[in-house]
């Protein structure tokens, strides 16, 4: 599973790369980078593993591509989420052929005296970074680009709900999505419907303050249809890490 953990790791960089400066192609070419690095960290140096990484840094990039592509009006956001289902599905589909990891950081990981890192293999190591790195700024891309292929950021044409009229969503999306994982990857599945349920109490009178009932029903939408994309992107996660 090494070989999903770094294309995971990538595009998590690249779109927390994205966050923080928005230059053309740079977020890209820093998730390429660092998943490159981080595959030749974990000893994947023969010609077979070279190339596949060479493959996963070009993902990473044309994700980028793509997503940048996807948010210009009119582009096609189902272009990027296609692109990120089929490398997804095609990592695991290979994972049998991927070695497994070792290299400077399976000795890293064997001399760190952390308790939580105790015993872990690289290979589970990369794979558990990449999935919690996806929860931040990749899971709110992934979500925008739902709504804006529903039609949902926007869905009354005076413009009279902007795609930020839910304050603090970028924030609490990656929030809820960690402590979805953490707390499922920790065997407390059930517990984590308490996440869920306070989202639902802090959104409520947000929700409920409009005047207009059409309004209502959109935010509603709105907010259901970000909120199940948003906690599917952590299940699907754990259902890899598990």
């Amino acid at each position: 599973m090494s070989w999903l953990g770094i294309l995971l790791i990538g595009f998590a960089v690249t779109d927390l790369t994205h966050s923080v400066r928005r230059t053309r192609l740079l977020p890209g070419c820093v998730g390429g980078l660092v998943a490159l690095g981080v595959g030749l960290l974990a000893g994947l140096t023969s010609g077979r593993d070279v190339a596949a990484l060479l493959l996963v840094a070009a993902v990473v990039v044309l994700w980028d591509l793509t997503v940048t592509w996807g948010f210009g009006h009119p582009g096609p956001a189902w272009l990027p989420l296609t692109l990120f289902v089929l490398a997804v599905g095609g990592a695991v589909a290979c994972s049998g052929l991927a070695p497994e990891a070792a290299g400077p950081l399976g000795r890293w990981l064997d001399d760190v005296t952390v308790p939580a890192l105790a015993g872990v293999s690289p290979d589970r190591f990369l794979l558990v970074l990449g999935g919690f790195g996806v929860q931040l700024s990749t899971g709110n891309v992934l979500v925008r680009l739902v709504l804006k292929t529903t039609g949902t950021i926007n869905p009354r044409a005076d413009g009279a709900m902007p795609p930020t009229q839910l304050k603090g969503g970028r924030l609490l999306g990656p929030l809820e999505r960690v402590f979805i994982l953490a707390l499922a990857l920790g065997g407390q599945v059930t517990a984590a419907s308490i996440v869920v349920a306070a989202k639902g109490l802090l959104r409520f009178p947000e929700l409920s303050s409009r005047h207009e009932q059409q309004t209502v029903h959109e935010m509603t939408e709105y907010f259901l249809l970000g909120s199940f994309v948003s906690w599917l992107v952590a299940l699907g996660s754990y259902v890899l890490l598990a």
